[in-house]
């Protein structure tokens, strides 16, 4: 008996009420329903950034030690570097309109190994991004209970996997659930800084004379060369401040049209917030002298000592840390949103297993999504959720993919002189890569023995493993390229005739086809010589698969669907000159099997003696990676279809290797 292909399964509409309903890709008006105002990208993409000063100014300043005098000064360099980055990355954003992160950029202007190390350096900061955010979060929110201090890491993994089942859902959904937080945060936070500064500009003479008595006293103590040392020094560890600032410009796809000035305005949103927060913190720890205290955040510390100038004083602590918190766990969705569009992209080019190119039905990168969870979560687990070591590991690959964006966008402009703004645009990028450079040179050296290591090993073995995977699809390729050649019709086949109408009483091979080239051929070929005169129709299958490389516009599934008619309308003329009656079926969607599944089962019910076939690669060798690198389509539709009833054999092609 065929299954009703209007009635899903119990496991579907379990899932469908998790992670909601499938979006219609076909819909023209769903890009701009999924799509991010500059406000809510701002929350999405935004609140990475401004969440670091969380933990940013706090490490640059505990550096200083006794020299707190040199917080005005870190104050000063820290405000010029978010708006130097920023507005470079704003700059990027123009050029690569449809995504200009560190891996497109590196890619395009430095050729594909500088690609590779950016995109491969992304993927462990996103990584490590979801891991210190939430991290950091749990640090805030047990400063308030401390007596449950236990319960942080168990909560901080709950977190992760809470974030990880939202953002499945889609990105719009999660991030305007996350807004009211980020509000909170960003208005409390105002409050404290507005407070902290101006109530202390009656002290500024006071505050003055202490900076320049302190000045003079390191002098005296440390010598000029000292004071920069421990000014680099403590810079450099404040270097997770700028984290997140390119998170805009890799996220366009999500941006609402247009895109580019919509990236822009968010960027400037950014850019200024977390240059007012991070610099006016450092402030606030040197005009009330702020010193740490156990178990709790240099913040935290700050927050308690100047509410006690404010009526309900407890709660409005209470709301600020409890702020502070909760955006550092909205922090973590830069790693869920960008995180995957990079390894989606990365997949697009056969770096990684091309199933993480895929969208699911709610048009998120859910495999992508899936291993970021799991890979933060044995970060998380496997530094006990310390910030302190994060921070280490974390700002490494921050800078390494700056650099080389400001590099690639320098050797860009540098080659484009016959274009008026050229001068001012190298200038900018030349500033960004000396300076970014700069910081990746004292981060590594200063920290390498601290737990840099860490993160430059799992880098490397990352690079050389997406080069594995790379050389094994191009191995396939030429395998298959191969196979089209050797694919010869035999001339006692063709009838060049015009056949007969297709007769959905007698026997039909329904085939499924990707592409018109050697494998859907031999499929034909050994369909028709295996079963000599035996069925009298074929009826060519075929889905449109939208992945993360097609979904970019309503214009680009237009794209995609005459594409795959193209393809159709070729095995159907090769059937016709084999004098066989042809048609074909065809639709659009994420999920091939799904879709592969819903076309056959709406073909048996239309022809009556149907046997579905589908052709696949077998390697002479079955090693065990191959079943991660290739997505096994045709016997997992033939799981399904035999299970509805339904006959389908699986034809191999035979990779040698």
């Amino acid at each position: 008996m065929v299954q009703d292909p209007s009635q899903p399964p119990m496991t579907t509409r379990l899932r469908k009420m998790v992670l909601g309903a499938p979006k219609d890709v076909t819909d023209r008006s769903i890009f701009h329903a999924i799509s991010l105002i500059p406000l809510l990208a701002w929350v999405g993409l935004g609140a990475d950034g401004l969440s670091s000063s969380s933990y940013g100014p706090e490490e640059a300043f505990r550096a200083l030690g006794q020299h707190t005098f040199l917080a005005v000064g870190l104050a000063l360099m820290t405000m010029l570097t978010v708006l130097l980055i920023s507005q470079a990355y704003s700059r990027i954003i123009e050029q690569f309109p449809h995504g200009g992160g560190g891996y497109v950029v590196a890619t395009k202007l430095l050729g594909r190994t500088a690609g590779l190390i950016s995109g491969s350096a992304l993927l462990v900061d996103y990584v490590l991004t979801i891991t210190t955010s939430v991290a950091a979060a749990g640090d805030a929110i047990f400063s308030i209970w401390p007596e449950a201090v236990a319960f942080k890491l168990t909560f901080e993994v709950a977190v992760i996997v809470g974030l990880t089942v939202l953002n499945i859902r889609g990105v719009k959904e999660s991030v305007t659930f996350l807004a009211p937080i980020f509000l909170l945060f960003l208005v409390s936070h105002m409050v404290v800084i507005g407070y902290g500064v101006f109530s202390h500009l009656g002290a500024l003479p006071e505050v003055g004379h202490a900076v320049v008595t302190g000045y003079q006293q390191g002098h005296s103590m440390l010598g000029f060369g000292g004071m920069a040392l421990l000014f680099l020094h403590a810079y450099s560890l404040g270097g997770g401040t700028y984290t997140g600032i390119e998170a805009v410009s890799n996220g366009l796809q999500i941006m609402r049209e247009p895109r580019v000035q919509t990236a822009k305005r968010t960027m400037a949103y950014m850019a200024v917030s977390l240059a007012i927060c991070s610099s006016g913190l450092l402030l606030c720890y040197l005009l009330w002298k702020v010193v740490p205290e156990s178990n709790k955040t240099l913040n935290a510390v700050l927050i308690e000592s100047m509410s006690q100038h404010f009526p309900l004083s407890h709660t409005f602590a209470f709301l600020t840390i409890f702020s502070e918190g909760a955006l550092l766990v909205v922090a973590a969705q830069a790693g869920f949103l960008d995180g995957p569009r990079v390894l989606a992209n990365m997949a697009n080019d056969s770096w990684v297993p091309r199933r993480f190119g895929a969208l699911s039905d709610r048009l998120t990168t859910s495999n992508g999504i899936i291993l970021m969870g799991a890979a933060s979560l044995a970060a998380l687990l496997y530094t006990h959720g310390n910030v302190s070591h994060l921070v280490v590991m974390y700002s490494i690959n921050v800078f390494l993919t700056f650099f080389l964006s400001m590099f690639g966008m320098c050797k860009y402009w540098l080659t484009r002189r016959e274009r008026p703004e050229w001068r001012s645009r190298a200038v900018l990028f030349v500033s960004g890569a000396v300076l970014c450079g700069s910081i990746l040179v004292i981060t590594v050296l200063e920290k390498f023995a601290e737990g840099g290591w860490i993160t430059l090993a799992v880098t490397a073995v990352l690079v050389l493993l997406c080069m594995a995977i790379r050389r094994h699809y191009w191995t396939v390729a030429k395998q298959l390229s191969r196979l089209y050649s050797e694919v010869d019709i035999p001339k006692n086949m063709v009838r060049n005739a015009t056949p007969d109408e297709l007769d959905a009483s007698k026997p039909t091979a329904a085939v499924l086809v990707a592409a018109f080239g050697g494998l859907g051929i031999h499929t034909v070929q050994k369909i028709l010589t295996t079963f000599k005169g035996h069925y009298k129709n074929l009826v060519f299958i075929s889905v449109g698969v939208v992945d993360s490389g097609g979904f970019k516009g309503a214009d680009d599934i237009v794209h995609l669907q005459e594409n795959t008619e193209a393809t159709l309308s070729k095995f159907v003329e090769l059937a016709h000159r084999l004098g066989v009656p042809a048609a074909y079926r065809m639709s659009i969607g994420t999920d091939a099997v799904a879709e592969a599944e819903k076309l056959c089962l709406n073909v048996a019910h239309e022809f009556s003696e149907v046997t579905f076939f589908s052709g696949k690669i077998i390697f002479q060798k079955e090693r065990w990676y191959q079943r991660l690198l290739h997505n096994e389509t045709a016997l997992s539709i033939q799981k399904r279809l035999q299970w509805a009833g339904l006959t389908m054999v699986v034809l191999p092609a035979r990779v040698i290797g």
